[in-house]
């Protein structure tokens, strides 16, 4: 059967250097998703590549 499935999603503003919204946005683009998605990916991705005892206490490592 299927299941509709809603992230919870939280609004947070931060800043970034121009040139990295630049190459977020082209690369969001080329890939035909929004810039939010590529935004959690490649959060997920950079988190996901730290050394365990690098993570923040108490913070969970979440799977995509």
């Amino acid at each position: 059967m299927f299941t509709v499935k809603k992230t919870e999603m939280i609004n947070k503003t931060f800043r970034l250097p121009a040139n990295l919204v630049e190459r977020l946005s082209a690369v969001a683009q080329e890939q035909g998703v929004s810039m939010n998605n590529l935004v959690a990916q490649c959060c997920e991705y950079a988190l996901g590549q730290m050394p365990e005892d690098k993570h923040s206490k108490g913070a969970t490592k979440s799977k995509p």
